[in-house]
């Protein structure tokens, strides 16, 4: 566990890849994602840490649909009886308790989708979130392609962006695989619709950027921006 930036912690959730974020709200503990099943306990254990409980959540988003990120939702909500928030587009998809056959561009991705141990009990959201909506310190940027309903969430107070899978940080900047993405052209456009005036940057799976790293994330953004065309 590590401060993304003030009022936000990163909680890696399994080994240090894949990760949701904890962020403080004038009126409790806003989660952002939740991981596999075992995400709860590692949640759990981090917030013993910062003499907090579960039961402090008031609210959960979704940055989109996908097994990594929901598996241990349903487990967490009846933990804390926290509000799920989710883009309307992938309001469904948590609904159904997979991803639908159609969700993902390639036959890798739609094969994946078949196995049992990646569908998740079905979660109905308490309300659903657009373009531009605040969800206490958070600003929804939509972001659609990895998932229709992808969004990344810009903490309006520092000015970090929490992007979701929209890019992946493993060693290096990149998109996620094709196959795995609903409409991988539609996502590289999203692209455009994300700041690069940004403090510190976190990512569901890999190292966040800080400070001066920024830059980094800021020039590749352009350059995929532009090759969207």
């Amino acid at each position: 566990m590590s401060g993304l930036a003030p009022g936000i912690l990163r909680i890696p959730t399994r080994g240090d890849g894949d990760n949701c974020f904890l962020v403080t709200d004038e009126d409790g503990l806003t989660l952002v994602d939740v991981g596999w099943k075992n995400a709860p306990t590692v949640i759990r254990h981090a917030l013993e840490a910062e003499g907090r409980r579960l039961e402090d959540i008031r609210r959960i988003v979704i940055t989109h649909a996908h097994p990594d990120h929901v598996r241990g939702l349903a487990e967490l909500v009846t933990r804390t009886n926290a509000d799920v928030l989710i883009h309307e587009q992938d309001a469904p998809w948590l609904a159904a308790g997979r991803v639908p056959r159609d969700g993902r561009s390639g036959r890798l991705g739609r094969t994946i989708d078949r196995v049992p141990l990646l569908h998740w009990q079905p979660v109905t959201a308490t309300a659903t979130v657009a373009d531009g909506n605040r969800v206490g310190a958070l600003r929804v940027i939509h972001t659609p392609g990895h998932s229709p309903g992808h969004i990344a969430l810009l903490h309006e107070p520092s000015r970090a962006l929490l992007v979701g899978d929209a890019v992946f940080h493993r060693g290096e900047l990149a998109t996620g695989p094709d196959a795995l993405a609903a409409d991988p052209a539609v996502r590289n456009a999203s692209y455009a619709r994300l700041p690069r005036d940004v403090t510190a940057v976190g990512f569901s799976h890999g190292a966040p950027l800080l400070g001066g790293e920024t830059d980094h994330f800021a020039t590749w953004l352009a350059g995929a921006a532009d090759s969207a065309g």
